[in-house]
């Protein structure tokens, strides 16, 4: 029987730089630019000595994933105990390196399955935190807006599906139903769909020549 291959040690301090490295590289390059040599090469090590932390290219990936998981999600739960959940997500979500990596893990996801459900048990955690907190905040999120710009709305009817699919992509949902049925709504009230009748223009409505 074949022995077990032996791995790293998670707590090790070169685990450590050779994920500070792949995240970089990850920024620098894309995810596609994250091999055993690339790394190495980054790191100043050997391939070999990558290989031995993460025995596939899986397994680095997914250490990444949940390194950056611990680091925000942990800043984010803190965030939430406040009595503004919703400035703590704003915060959260506008961290330019982590969405950076998020980009980039995503389209990964796309090509392993492993991180898809990696990506998309955190998301789901994530979402059903904020959920939870803003459930338990005494804040009133019903409050009516004022007007919203047309910029504004080119962005969000835009900008919104996309996320949505981008996340079914990788297998997330929550949210999901409620914000596509807000938004049509909206449209529904701004811009009622028209009858058969209508959408056949005023020459329909004409009078036939007796």
């Amino acid at each position: 029987m074949t022995a077990p291959r032996r791995v790293g040690a998670q707590t090790s301090k070169t685990r450590a730089t050779l994920l500070d490295r792949a995240e970089r590289l990850m920024l620098d390059e894309g995810y596609a630019a994250v091999t055993y040599r690339a790394l190495a090469a980054r790191a100043g090590v050997t391939p070999g000595l990558v290989q031995y932390y993460f025995p596939t290219l899986d397994d680095l990936f997914l250490a990444l994933v949940r390194r950056r998981t611990e680091q925000t999600v942990g800043a984010l739960l803190e965030a939430l105990e406040t009595r503004q959940p919703l400035r703590a997500l704003w915060e959260f979500s506008n961290n330019r390196t982590a969405s950076a990596l998020i980009v980039e893990l995503t389209a990964l996801a796309n090509h392993r399955k492993a991180i898809r459900a990696e990506i998309a048990s955190v998301g789901e955690k994530v979402r059903e935190l904020v959920l939870a907190a803003l459930a338990d905040s005494p804040n009133d999120y019903t409050f009516p807006m004022e007007p919203v710009p047309p910029e504004v709305l080119v962005f969000l009817v835009t900008s919104l599906p996309r996320m949505v699919l981008t996340e079914q992509a990788v297998g997330m949902s929550t949210s999901h139903a409620q914000t596509l049925d807000f938004l049509q709504k909206y449209l529904d009230r701004v811009e009622p769909k028209e009858s058969e009748d209508d959408s056949a223009g005023p020459a329909a409505a004409a009078p036939t020549p007796g």
